[in-house]
């Protein structure tokens, strides 16, 4: 059974910073791209950030872009969610995700392309 555990989550004023890892069970991590989604309070799930298998090629959402930063180091078998600049709408429970496909060259932003998910991590940002 593959796990995803995200940490890294907790409460930081607006303008802080805050990095989420995402550590995974199995040995063929490298093999898939990689995502981050978050979910605020009475929101449906939002797609964040998704990172290739080989690290070489990432995709932001708008509202994110400038300000997060999405990583992998595949011999620790992480992903990384460096979050910069936060605002108050950043709030959420983030979650990564592994998609379903191997060494895919299309990076999505769509939940039902992710079949494996972390149980998430709180972040909270103060104004």
């Amino acid at each position: 059974q593959v796990q995803l555990v995200e940490s890294g989550g907790g409460l930081v004023q607006a303008g802080g910073s805050l990095r989420l890892s995402c550590a995974a069970s199995e040995r063929t991590f490298s093999s898939y791209n990689m995502a981050w989604f978050r979910q605020a309070p009475g929101k449906g799930r939002e797609f964040v950030e998704a990172i290739s298998w080989n690290g070489g090629t990432t995709y932001s959402a708008d509202s994110v872009k400038g300000r997060f930063t999405i990583s992998r180091d595949n011999a620790k078998n992480t992903v990384y969610l460096q979050m910069n600049s936060l605002k108050p709408e950043d709030t959420a429970v983030y979650y990564c995700a592994r998609a379903y496909v191997t060494y895919s060259d299309r990076l999505s932003p769509l939940e039902y392309d992710y079949v494996v998910w972390g149980q998430g991590t709180q972040v909270t940002v103060s104004s």
